[in-house]
């Protein structure tokens, strides 16, 4: 007796879902997880792992990390990573970018913390001028107030585009506070009232007088794409390191030794940028350099 054409093509259809489902499901899963306990392959596929000498894991080659106390704060005798925008930070459950672009630049004030959220201009700004004043060095960067946020006004003129200047806002400035200009076009610059809506006004950043090439790296404000970058540059390296010498008790050219042994090239001679292993560069002060209590 002849199967019907339809039921032969879903007869077909079926044997073809369970070979490859037991191909692709089955055996090539486990074959991948053989080749991952070959010597040699076995400590990357866990993950690069890192542990210390009484075999506990304290992180890994390849995922970033903070280094801070219990309270969010960086360890000042530590060299610290690259900031992170994956989950709560690092979080290789949670990888991906901020989705802030060179527009953000207006921030979301709100009474309400969970309303609330700052652009990524003001982000950078922050950062700045918390590592200036850590390291020592002037956190300054264009388009930045002296508070750390950005230096943004939403700008109002009588015929909407044109037309004479009549109202200018700080908008990343929440009230009570005063002004990082105090006038705009001869027009008395405003803060900021937390739930007011300013789109009526031209966005207009304002450049200021910070240095043109700022002395903290772009590295040291701004997230990877992945947020779990477990490098920095070694711009940033050298910024610290005068802070650490100093909470270890040596000299700069001791840490700096160190940052260079743990200094890795351009892949290939010619592919992406130097980088430092952070993770392994405070491993390496702890064993040689521990601070002293």
């Amino acid at each position: 007796m002849r199967l019907p054409a339809w039921f032969s093509q879903h007869l077909a259809a079926l044997r073809a879902v369970l070979v490859l489902t037991v191909l692709l499901g089955l055996v090539y899963p486990l074959a991948m997880v053989a080749v991952g306990r070959l010597p040699g392959l076995s400590d990357r596929t866990d993950g690069s792992l890192v542990r210390d000498g009484g075999g506990k894991v304290i992180g890994s080659r390849i995922i970033g990390q903070s280094f801070t106390d219990a309270d969010g704060n960086p360890l000042p005798a530590y060299f610290q990573s690259r900031p992170s925008a994956a989950g709560d930070g690092y979080d290789p459950t949670s990888t991906s970018a901020s989705n802030l672009g060179p527009e953000s630049v207006v921030d979301t004030l709100s009474d309400d913390p969970e309303e609330a959220s700052q652009s990524l201009l003001t982000q950078v700004c922050a950062r700045s001028r918390a590592i200036g004043e850590r390291d020592g060095v002037d956190g300054r960067r264009p388009y930045c107030t002296d508070d750390g946020v950005g230096a943004v006004l939403s700008v109002y003129r009588r015929d909407g585009l044109t037309g004479p200047v009549i109202r200018v806002v700080s908008v990343n400035q929440a009230c009570p506070v005063t002004p990082f200009l105090a006038t705009y076009a001869g027009t008395t610059v405003e803060c900021a009232r937390p739930g007011e809506d300013y789109r009526g006004g031209l966005v207009t950043p304002v450049r200021g007088d910070a240095p043109t090439e700022p002395a903290v790296p772009a590295d040291a404000v701004t997230a990877s794409g992945s947020g779990l970058d477990p490098h920095i540059s070694p711009a940033y390296a050298r910024l610290q390191v005068a802070r650490v010498a100093r909470e270890r008790a040596t000299d700069v050219a001791t840490v700096q030794r160190l940052v260079d042994a743990y200094t890795s090239g351009r892949q290939l001679g010619f592919l992406g940028e130097p980088v430092v292993d952070v993770l392994g560069l405070n491993l390496a002060l702890d064993r040689d350099l521990p601070v002293r209590r």
